[in-house]
């Protein structure tokens, strides 16, 4: 999945962003609202975490110019404040859920991943391909019944690309899905992940490089 973390607090951003990209996700930082807004503007995420108090746009106005654009986004809103008022008013300017400072992170991972399954289209729990199974939820993939030691951004491809149901996809729509802010797009990290995914498929066949238009299962 891909995230925009907006957090003026710089340490507590590089902290968030470290364990989220742990989990496998993709996330870009913003520091201020007027910069989410732009970000928001170039790439389709599927859940911004958004601290309430921000400098240059704040937080609540950031939220429901988000809702007035009707972005597909689901929103976790933070706030040092975890009074039930602030809680009713911050799920009343949009946000999907709330989070009150301080937080556990496996608890922020935990809301994530369950606002980021509302954001998406609804595929079936266990995705499959023939004799190749892949559980979002265990975060366990197969391939004839053996078990693939897949690292986060192999298995966050297979998952995109057994979700995409034959469908070619663009190298540049998996670096914009799978990666994030962090990646070069001049390098070939989309190219060299596939190769490794490849390489540990019981039949690497499956798994077909399209010339010139991209990759499919």
């Amino acid at each position: 999945m891909r995230l925009l973390v907006v957090e003026d607090h710089v340490e507590l951003a590089d902290s968030v962003t470290r364990v989220l990209r742990r989990e496998g996700m993709a996330v870009d930082v913003a520091h201020d609202g007027a910069a989410a807004l732009a970000r928001a503007d170039e790439v389709d995420y599927d859940v911004i975490v958004l601290d309430r108090d921000l400098p240059k746009v704040h937080g609540d106005d950031v939220c429901a110019e988000l809702g007035a654009r009707s972005v597909r986004a689901r929103v976790l809103m933070l706030t040092a404040s975890g009074t039930i008022a602030d809680r009713i008013e911050g799920l009343g300017l949009g946000a999907d859920d709330y989070l009150p400072k301080p937080f556990a992170y496996a608890e922020l991972v935990a809301r994530i991943r369950a606002l980021a399954r509302r954001s998406q289209p609804i595929h079936e729990p266990v995705l499959v391909h023939g004799d190749l199974r892949l559980d979002p939820a265990r975060r366990t993939a197969t391939h004839a019944g053996r078990r693939l030691p897949l690292t986060a951004k192999e298995f966050a491809v297979l998952e995109y690309l057994l979700a995409a149901e034959g469908r070619v996809v663009p190298a540049d729509e998996l670096l914009q899905k799978v990666w994030d802010e962090a990646a070069d797009p001049l390098t070939t990290t989309v190219k060299a992940t596939i190769n490794r995914l490849r390489s540990k498929l019981v039949d690497p066949s499956i798994l077909r490089t399209v010339p010139r238009r991209g990759y499919r299962i």
